[in-house]
């Protein structure tokens, strides 16, 4: 089963496809981090980990938004 469908915290290792399917309400956050991820033919193999990594963003605010956005 999706993790990020199961109602469990987002987490660095989540996919950016799942999460963007299953909580809708992240794209804004994705969007005000800088990162170009909702749309993107990678997303499905990206983890959250991997697009902080690519755009050069600390990975605990993103996490923490991203999760803030969910409950």
């Amino acid at each position: 089963m999706n993790v990020a469908c199961a109602g469990e915290a987002i987490r660095a290792d989540s996919l950016v496809k799942e999460v963007v399917e299953c909580h809708p309400q992240t794209i804004p956050i994705f969007a005000r981090h800088g990162l170009q991820c909702v749309g993107c033919l990678i997303s499905r193999f990206h983890t959250i980990s991997d697009s902080a990594r690519e755009y050069a963003l600390k990975l605990e605010p993103l996490l923490s938004d991203l999760n803030r956005a969910v409950r």
